[in-house]
């Protein structure tokens, strides 16, 4: 079953989760049937319907169809399904190829010259800028992504014919990213996370190790500097450095914000010389250092200086990553994916940068149990950064409740003076009736339901 050549059916189990919608597109793409279920009903499962693809919400067996050929039929799925899900537990029985999401992208991507970039943070946006970059090469490149590219209008970058290139994420949640084989790597972060499924973090590292000891012979693996991995022993890839703080392989220099524009401007040190003059229009300091590992997979990639410049220049951002919902002269209103302490602290340190005079208010939704459980502390003191926070209701996504653990726990450990534990609809009132200049959102969980709202109110006021 590792030759997907001889498969005609796939069946998603999740296929409304942003990788498992880019593989359903990708498969309909190539010609096969597919068809899948979803817990709930999205804008993403409503353009695969659109696409013809069927699709339903009820963990129901009789909603398999019945008409494929198992030897020519292949399920793929989510480990975020519970364990009793009774579709799931109906493929484990069938004589059919039952494969997670991660198996199948490695071996869609191993067939090629695979891209990963890997990190516990800022793995999308890199590998969207690198899409981005490749796309505008004369043989361009295929994407499977983790958020939606603004540039694109999709998670989902389909190959041209001559294209090798296949630039996907490594994804260390289940250890993922060691189904891949990539021919170029990069390593953005790697921070305590997923301790549900690791442990401790000396787990952690163990995995990323393992992930650059896979890079194909003769590859080359990016790393921020800063990261600590035992790189030399683990790989025999050429290793490079990146940074936006401190010498590197690719650098920055001469870096500045037009305050006119708003945009971030520097020169790029690469190994092949300085590409003067580049200009990022996607706001963040954090995604200047994004795009410095994004052009060093470019550049390993075979883009050229002006490709780079031009990636770099007309990048128009993803989904939900420092995503400006809305602007005017007297409000500034951000979304972002944040849910690590790490990310939050890049994502809030970007925005004081940007906005040094004003105030800045945080909406943050906890993601999971055992996250708030394992960084309750590391989360209230990076919350403390903000002039005013706002904790919503944890997001359980997966996980069943563990005693004790909720966002008040993160709140109480909070030492700001301006911090409010409220529910959704507490939020709304207050961002509405309060005095609020610059809004940031934060969270991986349902707290994107409410950003148009939020928006809404913005317009209203301004």
């Amino acid at each position: 079953m590792n030759d997907l050549r001889k498969i005609k059916n796939v069946y998603f189990l999740g296929i409304g989760g942003i990788g498992m919608s880019a593989l359903a597109r990708y498969f309909k793409f190539t010609g096969r049937n597919v068809a899948g279920y979803d817990k709930t009903q999205t804008v993403l499962t409503d353009n695969l319907q659109k696409e013809g693809i069927n699709v339903h919400f009820d963990d129901d067996i009789r909603n398999i169809p019945t008409n494929w050929n198992p030897e020519n039929t292949l399920a793929i799925y989510t480990p975020a399904l519970p364990n009793d899900h009774k579709e799931l537990e109906w493929f484990k029985t069938q004589p059919i190829g039952l494969f997670k999401r991660a198996k199948v992208l490695g071996l869609i991507s191993n067939e090629k010259s695979g891209i990963a970039v890997a990190g516990t943070h800022g793995k999308t946006t890199v590998s969207t800028m690198v899409a981005n970059t490749l796309d505008k090469t004369k043989n361009g490149c295929g994407a499977f992504l983790g958020g939606i590219s603004k540039n694109f209008g999709s998670n989902l970058l389909l190959p041209k014919a001559e294209s090798h290139w296949i630039v996907v994420e490594a994804d260390e949640f289940d250890r993922s990213f060691l189904h891949l084989q990539p021919q170029l790597a990069l390593i953005t972060s790697v921070d305590a996370d997923h301790l549900d499924i690791y442990g401790d973090k000396k787990k952690i590292v163990e995995a990323f190790e393992q992930f650059i000891s896979q890079i194909k012979p003769g590859g080359k693996l990016v790393i921020k500097k800063g990261v600590e991995l035992n790189t030399v022993s683990k790989t025999s890839a050429d290793i490079f450095s990146y940074s936006i703080k401190e010498d590197a392989d690719f650098a920055v220099i001469n870096l500045h914000l037009n305050g006119e524009g708003g945009f971030y401007q520097f020169d790029l040190k690469t190994p092949g010389g300085i590409i003067a003059n580049c200009k990022i229009n996607y706001p963040g300091l954090v995604n200047v250092e994004n795009a410095v590992g994004a052009s060093a997979l470019a550049f390993f990639a075979g883009a050229s200086a002006d490709e780079i410049k031009k990636g770099i220049e007309d990048f128009n951002g993803v989904a939900r990553r420092f995503d400006v919902q809305f602007k005017s002269k007297k409000y500034v209103y951000i979304d972002d994916y944040a849910h690590h302490p790490e990310e939050l602290k890049a994502v809030i340190s970007s925005v004081k940068a940007l906005y040094p005079s004003r105030k800045i208010t945080g909406v943050f939704q906890p993601h999971l149990y055992s996250r708030t459980k394992d960084f309750a502390v590391e989360f209230a003191a990076t919350l403390d950064l903000l002039d005013t926070a706002i904790i919503i209701p944890l997001y359980p996504a997966r996980e069943q409740p563990i005693k004790g653990i909720s966002s008040e726990i993160i709140f109480s450990q909070m030492h700001i003076e301006n911090k409010y534990l409220a529910s959704k609809l507490e939020t709304l009132t207050m961002l509405q009736n309060g005095k609020h200049d610059v809004v940031l959102t934060m969270g991986a969980g349902d707290i994107d339901r409410m950003v148009n709202d939020i928006a809404e109110i913005f317009k209203s006021k301004s």
